[in-house]
């Protein structure tokens, strides 16, 4: 079976060979360095002890240093699997999730097309050359001079000059026997709409800019428009065998080059810009073509930087094209796998700031790059006035909405701490903060006992309420049964997601149970799911003897007493806390002139915790019989959950001072 042209490079470009090679050996990491994607392991093809079997991620290949086993991703899965190539690329492409093309007879024709297309860009990029040390090219020349390029970054970059006529290259290339139809495919020349008329030269009086992709090779153009009256400043060449825009960057190969050398990798906007950083030492530098960032481009540049900077103008533009490229990487962001932005001063791009200020000044953005959540909070908040309870929620409801499309629990759960963070900062806090003991003074010679020797805990230590503060215990119980009765009714879920996920658990382990009951919760398996991902805090949860005397939550339990219990440990989490929170800012305010209205916060703030805490058998109206013949009441179910839906979700009660 032929394969048709581009499929094994998508392949390569989906799998790292880290990866995949990583489920063979156990790397070496006191010889390895990940930032670098720089791998070394005993070989997996003869029995070593020592580390001598290097993997280059970046490049995509292997090699071991005592056998001699080389190649690429392909290559080690034959040789480990034991597997022949199409086998071995099914294997592969069942991983990246790409489904196997169907048979192609003519897939060995196509890669010769695709040869000659190459051949013919070449030759094209050559003649543009030439053109650029024409008397027609003044104009240019004296343009790239004034953008401070000299004649070696010019012969570096390959930039040339198309000039201002319909059939100049094509006459050219056809003299030297490249048929028209070849010209039209590699997307140099263009058909008119009458089949009598000769192709046309898709670039005309602009400054060329080959495009290369991975291995080196000429595979489209891009040209800057020399007349203020065309429509489009930057064009490049179409869509063709050997060009898909989406799926390559412009400087790529020698990007990834220097960036293998420990230079981060940089993303602009346009070529100049690219050509500019380059130039002032910024040689790991990248660009989109002519698009917005794609996710094919994205998987790329994180092939070869785990944390690209994305250097974008400080206009609005740049901001807006920025806030797409969230948008884009949430979805697909994995452990060790980020991006950070780099805003450049008002008006100023990056060439701009090089040119008037020096590679010091891009360096000193470069160095002060944001993280991604730092601009996904900024989206959000940036001159915005949330002076009401509605415009708080309705900004809780998007951050959600936001931190729900990241796949990943672990990095989820690491930006909803951070946005707890950053929502703290911007609404205060009157309560007072956490002051630790101060530490016992080290014991001296001469005192009696023996010095204090520190033991380190057990696990099973670590998780029990030895741990717990002693203030927090109860919070703790109730947290338990909270996560209990999550494991064993999964079915109520979905109507307590809210509250579930706005509660700061304290109680060890319990937050990273929490995300994963709330990533998980359409699992058919749940309780498998989290003992295989959080096997202890799964088992410390369920066995807490709390939660085994609790029926009300059992496995057995009806769904109506689980969904009181629920609703009612839910809302006397909240009420305690945010009664809490009143008696420390009363306890703050008291030392100034104490008026009706602190009392009248704090008697409201007790009478809720007290309806949270009275229990059904206070209540009346219809009632519940659970298993263990306690009666459940209706009305305090419903005035529950009305409780525990009104505290903000950031303090554990309210948020701020009001």
């Amino acid at each position: 079976m032929s394969l048709p042209p581009g499929f094994l490079d998508e392949l390569r470009t989906r799998i790292s060979l880290s990866q995949v090679v990583g489920r063979k050996v156990t790397w070496d990491m006191r010889k390895s360095n990940m930032a670098k994607g720089d791998w070394w392991a005993p070989c997996p093809f003869h029995q070593e002890k020592s580390a001598s079997f290097h993997v280059d991620d970046r490049k995509g290949f292997y090699y071991c240093f005592g056998c001699h086993a080389k190649g690429d991703v392909l290559t080690f899965i034959k040789e480990s699997e034991n597997t022949g190539f199409m086998e071995a690329v099914e294997i592969l492409a069942r991983e990246a999730g790409l489904q196997m093309p169907a048979r192609d007879p003519r897939a060995a024709e196509k890669q010769d097309h695709r040869t000659q297309l190459v051949e013919v860009m070449e030759e094209a990029v050559k003649w543009f050359r030439l053109q650029l040390k024409t008397g027609a090219a003044a104009d240019a020349r004296a343009y790239i001079a004034k953008r401070g390029l000299t004649e070696a970054a010019i012969d570096r970059w390959d930039i040339g000059f198309a000039p201002d006529g319909w059939h100049g290259l094509f006459k050219a290339m056809t003299q030297k026997g490249v048929s028209a139809d070849l010209l039209v495919a590699a997307g140099l020349c263009a058909k008119p709409d009458d089949p009598k008329r000769e192709p046309y030269d898709r670039f005309r009086n602009r400054i060329i800019f080959p495009i290369r992709d991975a291995r080196g090779r000429a595979i489209s153009l891009g040209g800057r428009a020399m007349s203020a009256s065309d429509p489009a400043k930057y064009y490049n060449g179409p869509e063709t065998d050997l060009f898909d825009k989406g799926r390559n960057l412009y400087n790529h190969a020698p990007a990834r080059e220097a960036a293998g050398k420990g230079l981060p990798l940089i993303v602009a906007e346009g070529y100049m810009d690219v050509i500019a950083l380059s130039e002032a030492g910024f040689q790991a530098t990248v660009a989109p073509l002519g698009t917005a960032v794609t996710e094919d481009q994205l998987r790329l540049m994180w092939r070869i930087s785990d944390e690209p900077v994305i250097a974008l103008d400080g206009d609005t533009a740049g901001i807006r094209a920025a806030l797409r490229v969230i948008d884009l990487a949430l979805p697909l962001l994995e452990a060790g796998k980020g991006l950070r932005f780099a805003i450049m001063p008002p008006g100023l791009d990056p060439d701009d700031l090089i040119k008037q200020q020096g590679a010091a000044a891009m360096q000193k953005v470069i160095d002060t790059a944001q993280p991604m959540v730092s601009l996904l909070w900024k989206r959000e908040t940036e001159g915005k006035n949330f002076d009401s309870p509605e415009r708080k929620a309705a900004l809780d409801k998007t951050l959600r909405a936001a931190l729900k499309r990241i796949a990943d629990p672990s990095i989820r759960g690491h930006y909803g701490e951070e946005i707890k963070r950053l929502r703290w900062d911007l609404f205060g806090t009157s309560a007072r903060p956490f002051t630790p003991r101060p530490p016992r003074a080290p014991w001296q010679p001469g005192q009696k006992g023996k010095p204090f020797q520190p033991v380190a805990p057990m696990a099973s230590t670590k998780l029990s309420l030895l741990a717990t503060p002693a203030d927090l215990v109860q919070d703790s119980l109730r947290e338990a049964v909270v996560l209990a009765t999550c494991i064993h009714h999964p079915n109520l879920i979905a109507q307590f997601e809210s509250a579930i996920e706005r509660l700061d658990f304290v109680g060890i382990g319990h937050d990273t149970l929490r995300s994963l009951i709330l990533y998980h919760q359409s699992a058919p398996d749940l309780r498998a799911i989290l003992m295989a991902e959080a096997p202890h805090p799964t088992e410390a949860v369920l066995l807490h003897p709390h939660v085994r005397i609790t029926a009300a939550i059992g496995a057995d339990a009806p769904d109506d007493a689980a969904e009181h219990c629920l609703a009612e440990a839910l809302a006397r989490l909240q009420a305690d806390r945010a009664h809490r929170l009143e008696i420390a800012d009363a306890e703050d305010d008291v030392t100034g002139v104490a008026d009706e209205g602190l009392t009248w916060r704090v008697s409201k703030a007790a009478e809720a915790r007290h309806s949270a805490a009275r229990g059904p058998q206070d209540a009346k109206g219809e009632s519940v019989i659970a298993p263990n013949g306690i009666e459940l009441d209706r009305d305090e179910l419903n005035r529950a959950r009305s409780l525990h839906d009104s505290i903000d979700f950031t303090r554990g009660g309210r948020g701020g001072k009001h």
